[in-house]
Parts: C-alpha cells; structure tokens; sequence
C-alpha cells in the first residue's frame, strides 16, 4: 500500500535528526570546547541547542500520548506570560547540563520514541489533533513542526561550528509550514491576519531534485499578494534565522511585504528575530 502523509514527513524528520546527529556526535568525543560553544541564540550553546530539541521532543511526547496532561502543564507555564522565556529556557539548560554522551543518548531515545508514536497515532481510524502551544496539529503537521525545529536549530549549530550545510528537498516541509502559518504569524504579532490570497513561488536548492525550472507553489496563480525567491531563503526567515533585509525573497502587494516581517512558522510568541547583516549566522536570534 502507498505510505500516508505521515509515512513520508515522519521518514524525512528520521533523515533530518541523523544528520544533526551526525554533526554534534563528534562534539561529545572532543576536548577543545565546541560542545559548548555559543551560537546564534543568546545565551545558548550547541548543547542547549541539542537540549532544547530533547525538551521539545518530550513535550511532543506528553501531547500525543496525553494530551490534558499536556494542556494542563501548557496552561500552568503560560499563567504568568513574563514566565514564558523562562519555561523554554529551563528545559534547555537542564539538559545542557548532562554530560554531552548522556545528552546525545537523550536526544536520540526521545525522537525515536516520539516517532514511534507519531507513527502509531496516526494509523488510528479518525481525525486526531495533538494540541501544542500554538494550534493543535495532526500526527503529520507534529511530524513537521519537529522537522522545521530540527532543522532550524541545526543551522544554529552548523553556524556555532562554521559549517555550512547544503539544503536538501527536506525544506518543502518547512516551506508549507512557513505558508500555513501565516495567519499564525499576524495573530501573535497582534495583527489581523489578511483576506485576500496569496500566491508563493519558491525555487528549491539544486539538492532538492525536479525538472530545471520546477517551482515550489502555493496559493492561486492569479492571486495579487505575492512572495517568491529561493525557498532556502524563505525558510530561513520563517523560521527567523535570518533578517528579512538579508534575503533574495520578493513581495508584491502591502499585505505580502508585511506578512514577511512578521513571518513565524514555530509556536509560541513572537520572536526576535535576527538583526540585519547576520546572513552568516550572526548575532541576534529566534529559539
């Protein structure tokens, strides 16, 4: 039988986790101090980095499998909305704080945990919505915000490190996101998200395969609010690695410019972004 939705973002998610993994394993071997060293988030170290996507993972976890146990724990943390931060925050420097073999070992328990039951929630008759601390989601949307964060905070890591990874067809998954929550984007900002359509245009990275020419789209043709450029760019910026100044994205129409201002594909309140000139993994930053 032909694999579901979730079959093929839940396998791509598995791709993305290995070559993270397969960055930062070296790191816990080492003497020389990058396990520690800081990256673009304020604050953080590549082992918070790691450690935040372990805390989130199991957060995942806890929504899939009990879900009230979840919103009654979401709800608690976010009583006191200046408390927010240091909700995320705690989570990653306890684990930032393990020795970096136990931490790796962490990670990894947990994403295969979450996959599998990811996995497992989704092959259940019936429509099943996970809630999360932005709206609730499918097994699949789940699925893809983890490989969105994933690959987010990897290129917080690949920066810390000086190394430049290559985008793969992965990206289409945080490109979607990217559109799908452009609604979300506005509310969080205190904005009322537009009426009108818009289209997106996005040429993939040269790794991503397709015809020559071929384009990412969303969105009706004819629809006059417009976004395009390189889909490397696009998710950079949705997933705020990047300041909007330092991309090759182009918006047609008000509406379309503002959206790119604000866009934020990951839950929670607005981020801050990162300051203009930081292209290359520079200063400032989004968890």
């Amino acid at each position: 039988m032909p694999g579901t939705a979730a079959d093929e973002v839940l396998e791509d998610l598995r791709r993305e986790g290995e070559e993270l993994d397969a960055l930062v394993a070296p790191l816990t071997e080492e003497t020389g101090g990058r396990w520690t060293a800081a990256t673009a988030a304020p604050g953080w170290t590549v082992a918070h980095q790691i450690a935040h996507l372990a805390w989130t993972d199991e957060r995942a976890l806890l929504a899939a499998r009990e879900p009230e146990a979840f919103r009654r724990e979401a709800e608690a943390a976010f009583a006191d909305p200046a408390a927010v931060d240091t909700y995320v925050d705690d989570g990653a420097r306890r684990g930032a704080a393990l020795p970096p073999g136990a931490l790796l070992a962490l990670w990894r328990a947990g994403r295969r945990t979450l996959a599998g039951a990811l996995q497992e929630l989704s092959a259940r008759p019936g429509r099943h919505r996970i809630p999360w601390y932005g709206p609730p989601m499918s097994p699949a949307g789940m699925a893809t915000a983890r490989l969105m964060e994933t690959w987010a905070h990897g290129e917080d890591i690949a920066g810390a490190l000086g190394v430049r990874r290559e985008p793969t067809a992965r990206l289409r998954h945080v490109a979607r996101l990217g559109v799908r929550t452009r609604d979300f984007a506005h509310l969080v900002n205190g904005l009322e998200p537009p009426t009108e359509p818009f289209r997106v245009e996005l040429v993939p990275p040269p790794a991503a395969g397709g015809a020559p020419g071929e384009l990412w789209t969303y969105g009706p043709e004819d629809a006059p609010q417009r976004v395009g450029g390189p889909a490397l760019d696009f998710c950079l910026l949705v997933t705020q690695r990047v300041h909007r100044d330092d991309t090759a994205l182009r918006a047609t129409g008000a509406a379309a410019e503002r959206w790119l201002s604000v866009a934020q594909a990951f839950a929670g309140p607005p981020g801050a972004g990162r300051t203009p000139g930081a292209r290359s993994h520079g200063d400032g930053g989004a968890r």
